[in-house]
């Protein structure tokens, strides 16, 4: 009897997806731009983080926004209002964005001279980090009310992270959160991992995380 042949789908789908990442992460590279893919659980703060570092960044960018939501175009509103070029990403159910969606929603945006575009992600700790979306940089938001067990619980998003943002540290004395304990877990898989901390409601660490990513964006697109 002749073997049965087996197909690894997920293995070949992300193959596939590598391969597309790498060439729109080329594509951006020649026409000057750079990527940053947040992700997130929902509720961190990904959209007021945006609205605080627009504020921050004081014109020192040309920025645009995506914003990938299941459904609703709340975020892309308010990101609108404040002045910042977006468009709106509806995946129909999928938990995930992947290379060509991400390439789609920059075709939409048709903002050729923008430095820097940002892909809110879907707010998932697991699906998003599985998938290269043809970013030059993977930033994850972890706010404090969520608890510091975030990096061991999932682990693959603070190993495909270059930088993480410890958003609502105004609200540490509420919680039971320790910093060391969870800096340990996300560096225990990524020891490269740049950690922030920042509340987007007060203002504090703001301006220093924006500093960054202006420089990080600059030197993406000098080299």
């Amino acid at each position: 009897m002749d073997e049965i042949k087996i197909i690894a789908l997920k293995e070949s789908v992300l193959e596939d997806n590598d391969r597309d990442a790498q060439a729109l992460r080329d594509e951006l590279k020649a026409q000057g731009t750079c990527l940053l893919n947040l992700m997130s659980s929902p509720g961190s703060g990904k959209t007021t983080t945006l609205l605080a570092l627009n504020r921050a960044f004081g014109g020192r960018l040309r920025w645009a926004v995506m914003e990938a939501d299941i459904d609703s175009a709340v975020d892309a509103r308010t990101m609108q209002e404040a002045g910042v070029p977006t468009v709106q990403l509806h995946t129909g159910g999928m938990c995930h964005l992947d290379a060509d969606m991400t390439r789609q929603g920059i075709r939409a945006l048709n903002i050729p001279n923008a430095e820097l575009i940002v892909l809110e992600n879907i707010g998932n700790l697991v699906c998003p980090a599985e998938f290269d979306t043809g970013a030059a940089i993977n930033m994850t938001i972890l706010s404090v009310p969520e608890g510091d067990d975030k990096p061991a619980k999932y682990p693959l998003m603070y190993e495909k992270c270059d930088m993480l943002v410890v958003n609502k540290i105004d609200t540490l004395p509420v919680f039971d959160f320790d910093k060391e304990r969870m800096e340990q877990a996300a560096r225990t898989r990524n020891p490269n991992i740049e950690v922030y901390y920042i509340s987007a409601k007060t203002g504090e660490g703001v301006q220093a995380l924006a500093d960054v990513l202006v420089r990080k964006v600059k030197e993406w697109n000098a080299k």
